[in-house]
């Protein structure tokens, strides 16, 4: 063998090598990236609104026919604590989180209201037939108007509006254990805690 088939053959080996050294880098960026968004994560369900400490959008929706609720709108939430929930009939997840909605309908520092998003009526009336109804006003909204305005990412999603029209807290995607105790329940206790601070004035 002379002298010169070793570099050639290391020049071979590296050609070879270089593929799946770029491979593996690739594949370590986007490792990395997943990483961050799991860590973050319990967060890709908050995500970030520019709404969060706005004021809401109005709400001027009609009622969901046969329900034999009131209509959406901005007279009907003023002045309570409320959660808007953002769901339809066809959505699995909201599916999965109307237990916990009924069981929040329980808690009296709340008021749940609901804009039914892209659905037919008698689906809505049958979904709500099926699983019960945790809703105090329900608005329909079937071109998603509402929801652009609300800058919804998609169903199931949530809003703590506080008494003044403020959004306080989103939630993208269904609640669970965790983000009723990490998210909703703490910005509810500040939400009364700060109502409780606000000077009133005097009769």
């Amino acid at each position: 063998m002379s002298q010169t088939d070793s570099p050639n053959r290391s020049s071979r080996r590296l050609l070879v090598l270089l593929p799946l050294l770029i491979f593996a880098g690739i594949a370590g960026v986007a490792a990395k990236m997943l990483y961050d968004q799991d860590v973050h994560g319990r967060n890709a369900a908050e995500i970030p609104s520019a709404l969060l400490g706005q004021k809401a959008p109005s709400l001027n929706l009609p009622p969901l026919a046969g329900a034999d609720l009131p209509a959406l709108t901005d007279g009907f939430v003023r002045g309570k604590l409320t959660l808007v929930n953002v769901f339809a009939s066809w959505c699995i997840p909201c599916r999965q989180e109307h237990p916990i909605l009924k069981e929040l309908a329980k808690d009296n520092r709340l008021t749940i209201v609901a804009i039914n998003y892209k659905d037919k009526p008698e689906a809505a009336l049958g979904f709500l037939g099926e699983l019960g109804n945790p809703f105090k006003a329900i608005g329909v909204d079937p071109n998603g108007q509402a929801a652009i305005d609300w800058g919804v990412y998609g169903v199931p999603e949530s809003y703590l509006v506080s008494p003044e029209g403020t959004i306080l807290y989103k939630r993208v995607g269904p609640f669970d254990d965790i983000s009723l105790k990490e998210g909703l329940f703490p910005a509810v206790e500040k939400a009364l805690a700060d109502e409780k601070q606000q000077p009133h004035p005097s009769s």
